[in-house]
């Protein structure tokens, strides 16, 4: 559990005042969901006055400086005595290595991201002739001034189309026509639907539907619907499994019907209170305000279900604000875009430094660890998360550069390093943050929010976790999440800091909470994503049964101590500069 000062709220999701940051709960409605701030926004720096001095040039500080110079390089040090060829477990993994930089082995055997990182040059030749085209268009067809009349169309979403009907042809082949069909049948679903109550409930069994055959049938073949269509099947494209990346279309199908659904259940005097003339100012009026009804039509629904920049991988974006932003173009300034490359190669570079450096995915695969120092496979577990943060981080950041380049912003997905997190709630928001955001507008407060919170947040992991793949462990993951973030929600209310925080040492009984988080999200994401349930399990009986295992569980107590009193500071240090992330 943790209690730390800011976390009295015990809540899930953001809400943004300006170009300041707050996070809390809120079961007012869809209409008080906001996504993650702009990147290039300035931030209007606020002083808040209930910060705490800073304690980064104190000695308790410094004595936790010194922890850090110690654990850190010892840390890298056994993760890559895991995987070095002098470990007895070697020749069981070796095989899954590549020849990488300067005669060094890496390890590329992370499918996922093999696959986007042998595509990159073909990803980025596509960019190149997209953007051109893309500009060029734009400028000839697109007014410069703001599209505030329903009856001007949105001409860029007809190059959008006709490029996204080309770039999903030459992925995926004749399996475009399988992608055509299934978004056809739930734009007729939202358009028979209308404003009927029924409508939501049949828009999810069908989307839910799609995403267990997809997982039982494989994307399908032509051949199994007529022996007649099996000439169809030769052609699969660079990417013969569409299926997997349709889980993101899959959402943007869900937006476009039940923001849809919203519009047309709106009040005539809650469409009169809507100021057309002037550009949305927040995230918040981007996602929450319906445009015209005239914008909920095929052209632009296909448009957004198949945006090529976010189709593979999102991030993901509503049909509301994507729709906001072609009407309302955003400026967005070279200077922000050139940081954003700058970042997205500096995380290349250290992907690539941790698959050269360790091979923790080829262990994993091979569960080489038999008779490893239980440190060592506490580090291969730990670092495998970080190489699953990073991979993604990289992805999305590419996808999303893509998109910015083109004028058009999606949400942030990774805002915190997975090892700046004390809070499973605060994991939640800065991990897959678009996804979040998504969670919240579609189930989360549609299902009563914070009023029902310790109850509703079972049904949103759930989904979480048959939307990621439909597997055991996957739901394990998602209950023992579920599960762990009960103690967070519950000592938040009983170690308030409007009841405890003039306890000198509040911060220190807030930080021994934070270990306890910290040591339940490693178990819930080792089990989902790294492990394994029955790994997991074995780690931690070999941790808790013997002296040795109690003795290294002492020591990570310590350093996920003072880990959680450095995040504490940094929290408190945003603060300062007016920066309220606050997850």
């Amino acid at each position: 559990m943790t209690v730390h000062q800011d976390q009295e709220k015990g809540t899930l999701l953001n809400h943004q005042e300006g170009t300041q940051v707050h996070v809390g709960i809120s079961a007012e409605g869809a209409k008080e969901q906001q996504p993650a701030p702009s990147v290039y926004v300035h931030q209007k720096r606020v002083q808040d006055r209930s910060t705490n001095p800073s304690l980064w040039n104190t000695k308790e500080f410094y004595v936790y400086y010194i922890v850090f110079l110690v654990c850190v390089p010892y840390m890298f040090k056994t993760g890559h005595d895991a995987s070095a060829e002098y470990n007895p477990n070697y020749e069981k993994f070796k095989d899954l290595l590549s020849d990488g930089w300067f005669g060094f082995k890496m390890d590329n055997s992370d499918q996922q991201y093999a696959n986007f990182r042998n595509n990159i040059p073909i990803l980025a030749a596509v960019i190149c002739i997209y953007l051109p085209l893309s500009h060029l268009f734009k400028h000839c067809m697109v007014p410069v001034t703001p599209i505030k009349s329903a009856h001007q169309p949105l001409y860029r979403t007809y190059f959008f189309l006709a490029f996204s009907f080309i770039y999903i042809y030459f992925m995926h082949g004749n399996s475009l026509l399988k992608i055509g069909a299934i978004v056809g049948v739930n734009f007729a679903i939202a358009k028979l639907g209308g404003s009927s109550r029924l409508m939501p409930t049949f828009t999810w069994i069908f989307n839910l539907a799609v995403l267990f055959m997809n997982e039982k049938y494989r994307g399908y073949n032509f051949e199994d619907f007529h022996s007649s269509l099996a000439w169809l099947d030769n052609n699969r494209g660079m990417n013969s499994r569409w299926d997997v990346t349709f889980n993101f279309t899959m959402l943007r199908l869900v937006s476009f019907n039940l923001d849809y659904y919203w519009s047309l259940r709106q009040t005539r005097e809650e469409r009169l209170k809507i100021d057309r003339d002037r550009a949305p100012e927040t995230d918040k009026e981007r996602v929450s305000t319906p445009t015209f009804t005239e914008d909920y039509n095929l052209v632009n629904y296909l448009a957004f279900t198949l945006y090529a920049p976010l189709y593979v991988a999102g991030p993901i974006m509503t049909f509301n604000d994507f729709i906001s932003q072609l009407r309302y173009p955003k400026v967005i300034p070279g200077k922000a875009l050139a940081m954003w490359l700058a970042r997205l190669i500096f995380c290349l570079l250290t992907m690539e430094f941790m698959m050269h450096y360790m091979h923790l995915v080829a262990i994993s695969k091979r569960q080489a660890w038999d008779n490893n120092p239980i440190l060592q496979i506490c580090m291969i577990g730990l670092f495998n998360l970080v190489l699953i943060w990073l991979k993604l981080m990289i992805i999305w950041r590419f996808f999303r550069f893509w998109a910015l380049l083109d004028g058009i912003e999606a949400p942030e997905n990774m805002i915190r390093c997975v090892l700046n997190n004390y809070s499973a709630l605060g994991f939640w928001r800065s991990w897959h943050k678009s996804y979040n955001l998504w969670t919240l507008r579609y189930i989360y407060i549609p299902l009563g929010g914070s009023r029902y919170a310790v109850y509703n947040i079972w049904v949103v992991f759930t989904f979480v976790a048959i939307w990621h793949d439909i597997n055991l462990k996957l739901l394990a993951w998602a209950w023992l999440i579920s599960f762990f973030v009960l103690p967070e929600i519950i000592a938040s209310k009983v170690f308030s800091k409007k009841k405890w925080g003039s306890w000198p040492h509040y911060r220190h009984l807030c930080a021994v909470g934070a270990v306890g988080n910290i040591f339940m999200m490693m178990v819930a994401n080792l089990v989902g994503f790294s492990l394994g349930l029955e790994n997991t399990m074995k780690m931690l009986s070999d941790l808790f049964g013997s002296l040795y295992g109690w003795t290294i569980m002492c020591c990570c107590f310590c350093a996920i101590f003072v880990c959680a009193q450095m995040q504490f500071e940094i929290r408190e240090a945003e603060k300062r500069r007016g920066v309220f992330l606050n997850c």
